[in-house]
């Protein structure tokens, strides 16, 4: 272990041990071609058998190392370099590998995203040796096509590899290799027949003969566990067993066709966790029973396979199973050529873990941690895994120390200064320009860094991404960011170098950075709602930091609230919002987490926010409507219905919305007549189609209701509206329940394709009361998924899904003819109409029943009102 020579001599202490870190990629490259050569040598050496199942195992090494720091690049570049030298980077040099036995790299991608089990693990190991070899590999082929009957029954293998695209990538040689054992095998035995149906008689009759040791099966007889691989139950837990017939085959080659698999399997981390290691127990059997072939994993964290206490999680574990695995001093040196023995190499940042694990060895006196743990729970968190910040915390703690008290978390509640001197120490006066100006994103593309920085040319900003502490994620909105730690460091530390920016040089950098995001979002062609919210979040934090004014942000906003998709927009609370920025954000923050809150909830906040008079007229207009409809969903209609009035009557931009909305509160008081009339002059911009499909609704006429509802949908897709489209398809869902419990699964199907993503609280709830009314009359758990529901609406405080529910119930029990639970649901629909709102909806109950109704109602329908209790008992009728 190398030694920290800056600690060594900041004490007195002669008893304190210090070590450190480091790492380079050329060193990486350097310790493979060792490890390797190493390998070679063991497999080939006289007394190596690949069926000794209790010998140590050395074929493994890690690179690990947290995110965004070049794992899978290096996978992907070790990859090519180990195929040929076309593939690898001319620096590397030249391996002194012997030309036989000949290596095969084999790279896999076990990220979740790319959908890998240990079956695909495995096949993709055996198309690559069937490409690579060109033969049949007997022992795993028959065992392998067993499976795969039991498994995959009515697919063959070849459909399979097609499908999945593996077929592409490696040919179609396998399922021909595979045929061919089957078929000489068959004929070693001499059974008759074509044996493509047969596979059970042949591994039978192959079981046979090898417990009997005929002569036939003399080529297979050599495999000692082959006999017990074919008597198993071909499931996973057998499959993760057959690697040993794939190394025994491996061994069986001549020398002319002798073989390495070198076996890279990257983003290792998404095989599970530390509590839930399935996946991970599947192939740590791979690399133990293929000694041959060589391993390379890339993850965020270090292998454990030798951490004794894994033992019950994993097959194999301990030092003295993987001797190479075993913990370091310190995390494994971040070059590899310093190694000594290990097998694991640390690249870039330190992940939670082995930041800790890095402070508590990094200082030891007397064998223990001279950094208490929750100091260093406090330096990780800080350090986002950056080394030099750990490196700089270590030597604070050591100057603390030397005054003679404990360091104490508060005494590293600040940043490092000394991070932003070293990290623009080699940057040219622009690069430094432009790293403070990229400090003030989140996350920025070369056209934002160029604009916020105030240059006309973006050389300066595309040598900077090339720096270590800038991040690339390709699939982001915004491909770059800074490091964390250096981000939170270049904004908040003191600043000592000479080029440092004054108070005006943040603001006016901040400006500019607004101005560009505003510019981009303008610029997009058609609507971009990821670049939208994008925009909003990181430039509500920019004019909240720096107290600009709203600028493109007012529209903006009105442009999130009209899709009705409330992706959250999270951004640190303030103690009182102090400008228009902070109530816009506030506001915004309000409706998005309305989805997740009781709508009283939503009331304090938007009360609040008016109350701060801080918001342009406009966007008081936008918070009072939305307050209305708080006021609305909780059942107070004189409040929702005052303050809907006063957005129609100021004629703005949510004029159409509060119409719409004085439309429902006027069916809400069983005024049918004024809400038709007001709903036939709303059109697209007041939702139009979708009010008169809720009237048609309540008055039980489906076929007008469906009609309706499918035209707002459409009208929504012409317009580019998913959220307004998915509202529509839920309702239409609702009333093809009613009618067409078979039909309805699809729009169902269809309505929760379009809600996903969307966070719409009351509609996904809508969807859900659907499900329920598909199911009305003959599903037994109704009762417990209604309870179940009921609470999930209460927690939001929707009056008008908690009516749709109950309408569900008595929906149900009517079908049923359960008068006692009749009886209990009219009660609970009866409280919640006590106030005199919604008491249609009993009307509609008592009709579905065939009860007349208690006392003459108050309802004003539309239409002819008699043909309203005939409708909704005929759908009772029907469903019996």
């Amino acid at each position: 272990m190398a030694r920290d020579l800056r600690a060594l001599f900041s004490t007195n202490d002669r008893q304190m041990e210090a070590g450190e870190a480091f790492t380079d990629r050329h060193g990486q490259w350097q310790f493979v071609q060792t490890a390797l050569t190493e390998h070679l040598t063991r497999v080939t050496a006289p007394g190596f058998d690949v069926e000794d199942l209790e010998a140590p195992r050395t074929n493994v090494i890690a690179f690990y190392g947290v995110g965004g720091i070049g794992k899978s690049t290096l996978s992907r570049t070790l990859e090519a370099a180990l195929a040929g030298a076309d593939g690898r980077p001319a620096r590397w040099g030249e391996p002194s590998w012997p030309a036989r036995p000949a290596l095969l790299p084999v790279r896999i991608d076990l990220a979740r995203s790319a959908g890998t089990d240990f079956e695909r693990v495995l096949l993709t190991i055996r198309l690559a040796l069937a490409a690579h070899l060109g033969r049949p590999l007997p022992a795993f082929d028959i065992a392998l096509r067993r499976y795969w009957e039991h498994q995959h029954p009515g697919e063959s293998l070849e459909e399979y590899l097609a499908r999945g695209g593996l077929a592409g990538r490696f040919g179609k040689a396998l399922p021909q290799q595979v045929q061919a054992a089957l078929g000489d095998v068959a004929q070693a035995l001499m059974l008759p027949g074509s044996i493509g149906g047969a596979v059970g008689q042949l591994t039978g009759a192959l079981t046979q003969a090898l417990r009997e040791r005929r002569q036939t099966v003399r080529a297979l007889a050599g495999c000692a566990r082959l006999a017990d691989l074919l008597e198993a139950e071909p499931d996973v837990d057998a499959l993760s067993y057959y690697p040993h017939l794939l190394a025994w085959e491996l061994a069986q080659l001549p020398a002319e066709k002798q073989v390495v698999p070198v076996i890279l399997l990257d983003t290792f981390e998404d095989t599970g966790t530390r509590t839930h290691r399935d996946l991970e127990r599947l192939l740590q059997r791979l690399v133990w029973l293929m000694p041959g072939a060589f391993f390379i994993v890339t993850g965020r964290g270090r292998l454990q396979w030798a951490d004794p206490a894994l033992e019950g999680q994993l097959d194999f574990t301990g030092p003295a199973a993987w001797p190479g695995l075993a913990d370091q001093a310190v995390p494994a040196p971040r070059t590899a050529g310093t190694t000594t023995g290990g097998r694991q190499v640390l690249i870039g940042d330190f992940s939670a873990d082995d930041c800790d694990d890095y402070l508590a060895r990094r200082l030891v006196k007397d064998g223990q941690p001279l950094i208490g743990p929750e100091l260093r729970a406090i330096i990780t968190a800080r350090s986002h895994g950056l080394p030099l910040y750990l490196d700089l915390s270590v030597l604070r703690f050591l100057e603390l120390r030397r005054t003679g008290r404990t360091p104490a978390p508060e005494d590293f509640d600040a940043d490092f200064p000394a991070l932003i001197t070293r990290t623009v120490a080699d940057l040219t006066p622009d690069e430094r320009h432009i790293l403070r100006s990229v400090s003030l994103f989140d996350a920025f593309d070369l056209e934002l860094a160029t604009r916020a920085a105030g240059l006309t040319h973006q050389a300066a900003a595309a040598r900077l991404i090339e720096r270590p502490f800038v991040r690339h994620d390709p699939f982001a909105l915004w491909s770059y960011n800074l490091h964390a730690v250096i981000r939170s460091t270049l904004r908040t530390a003191d600043d000592a170098t000479d080029d440092r920016w004054t108070d005006a040089d943040w603001r006016a950098a901040a400006t500019r950075a607004l101005a560009a995001l505003g510019e981009q979002w303008r610029a997009a062609t058609g609507p971009d709602r990821r670049l939208l919210v994008g925009c909003l979040r990181q430039g509500l934090a920019l004019a909240r930091d720096h107290r600009l004014g709203l600028d493109w942000l007012t529209d903006a906003a009105h442009a999130y609230t009209d899709d009705y998709v409330w992706e959250p927009l999270p951004l640190p609370d303030v103690d009182g919002p102090a400008t228009a920025a902070d109530a816009l954000a506030e506001l915004l923050a309000t409706l998005a987490r309305r989805q997740h809150e009781h709508r009283s909830r939503t009331v304090e906040r938007l009360t609040a926010v008016l109350d701060t008079g801080l918001l342009p007229a406009e966007l008081a207009e936008m918070a009072r409507y939305f307050l209305a409809k708080a006021h609305r969903d909780l059942g107070d209609t004189a409040a929702s219905r005052d303050g809907m009035r006063q957005v129609a009557a100021a004629g703005g931009r949510y004029a159409p919305d509060a119409a719409r909305g004085l439309a429902h509160l006027a069916r809400a008081a069983g005024d049918f007549p004024t809400a038709l009339t007001t709903a036939q002059t709303l059109g697209w911009p007041g939702r139009g189609h979708r009010v008169l499909g809720d009237i048609a609704f309540a008055h039980g006429d489906m076929t007008e209701a469906a009609t309706a509802y499918t035209r707002a949908r459409t009208e929504a897709e012409e317009h580019g509206n998913k959220g307004e489209q998915a509202i529509a398809q839920t309702h239409l869902a609702l009333v093809v329940a009613f009618t067409s419990p078979a039909r309805a699964e699809g729009e169902i199907a269809y309505a929760e394709q379009l809600l996903a993503g969307l966070d719409q609280r009351a509609t996904t709830l809508t969807a859900q009361v659907a499900e329920l009314v598909g199911t009305a009359g003959r599903a037994d758990e109704f009762a417990e998924r209604a309870e179940r529901l009921r609470t999930e609406i209460a927690a939001g405080g929707i009056t008008a899904v908690a009516l749709l529910l109950e309408l569900a119930v008595i929906f149900h029990h009517a079908v049923r003819g359960d008068e006692g639970e009749i009886r209990e649901a009219l009660n609970r629909l009866a409280e919640l109409t006590a106030g005199g709102d919604y008491a249609y909806y009993l009307d509609i109950a008592h009709h579905m029943v065939g009860l007349g109704l208690p006392a003459p109602t108050p309802v004003r329908w539309a239409g002819d009102a008699d043909a309203v209790p005939a409708r909704w008992r005929a759908l009772v009728t029907a469903r019996r």
